[in-house]
């Protein structure tokens, strides 16, 4: 007999999506597909979406059903399942090269690419179990300031906290970094990170690992979280502590509604707002992915990210970077 997997699928307010795919991959999902009214198969009403989350096995899956219909308001999920394991790759079907920056493109290891001009950089990119395809506007965003700060960041080292599958880290490396440090607090996206640097010929110059910024250390010239802001904002004392003087800091996964907050936090540590990076993007699609502050919220809005600058004490010697 062929093989059996389970999956749950469950109808959700468009605004709402983002959220909920989080919390299904925080009850174990191995994947969420997202499904609208222009998806033939299994496509949601107008105005809502449906996620489609894979699990391991059918006890994973029906635990994650008993806990959507525990929220408030309560969802109606559904188990289903599939055969076989051709499911397993169909969504490469959909992950095509991409500009992510100016001078970087993102591109599937299985699909063959002709450079787009001299001073294109390919990214050799899977994202396996680890969010960071570069798709999302919170990762393009960073990406973007990165790019913009090439001539910065050359030479330099960076510490990349909840690296995901290390895109960031390794746009860094690609951009002229010297070395990368990426953590992340889930230990399964660790070997995701290893291998997409292998891909690249980066894995000299990546050294990833499970861990939190609270057991850091030392301090970086370049330092770039792609959380969210309810992380952040608790988290902007050990993220100032790992700056070196002068040193540079990116954070994203905030909202347009969340950024004032967010700059009164982190410049209350003496830390220069230098920059906020909008999103160039529609409010649509997952590069303009809109996100509600929170479950019920009916409205969505667009992603920032904001660029730090450690202050230099008197005497000290500024960061280059």
């Amino acid at each position: 007999m062929e093989p059996r997997y389970p999956f749950v699928a469950v109808d959700v307010p468009e605004p709402e999506a983002d959220e909920i795919a989080a919390a299904l991959f925080e009850l174990g999902a191995t994947g969420v597909e997202q499904r609208d009214e222009q998806t033939l198969v299994r496509g949601a009403l107008s105005g809502q979406v449906t996620l489609v989350a894979s699990f391991e096995d059918h006890d994973e899956a029906n635990a994650a059903i008993a806990t959507l219909a525990e929220l408030d308001p309560p969802l109606a999920a559904r188990l289903e399942e599939v055969v076989g394991d051709a499911w397993r790759d169909a969504w490469k079907e959909h992950f095509a090269p991409f500009a992510l920056t100016p001078t970087i493109t993102v591109v599937p290891p299985w699909v063959e690419h002709a450079p787009r001009g001299e001073g294109e950089r390919a990214l050799l990119l899977e994202p396996g179990r680890a969010f960071g395809t570069g798709l999302h506007a919170t990762t393009a965003l960073v990406a973007e300031l990165l790019d913009e700060h090439a001539a910065e960041l050359r030479g330099r080292e960076i510490l990349d906290v909840g690296t995901g599958s290390g895109i960031l880290a390794l746009v860094a490396l690609l951009l002229g970094a010297e070395r990368a440090v990426a953590i992340d607090n889930d230990d399964d996206v660790i070997e995701v990170v290893r291998e997409n640097a292998a891909r690249n010929g980066l894995e000299g110059r990546v050294d990833a690992s499970a861990g939190v910024v609270e057991a850091v250390t030392r301090r970086f010239p370049w330092v770039v979280a792609n959380i969210e802001a309810r992380v952040l904002r608790p988290m902007a004392p050990e993220l100032a502590r790992v700056l070196e003087p002068g040193g540079r800091l990116i954070l994203s996964g905030i909202l347009e509604s969340e950024r004032d907050d967010l700059v009164a936090r982190y410049t209350s540590l003496q830390l220069e707002h230098v920059a906020t990076r909008p999103d160039p993007a529609s409010p649509r699609g997952e590069r303009g992915a809109a996100r509600p502050a929170g479950r019920g919220d009916a409205g969505g809005e667009g992603w920032v990210a904001l660029l730090f600058r450690a202050p230099v004490p008197r005497g000290a010697a500024p960061s280059s970077g």
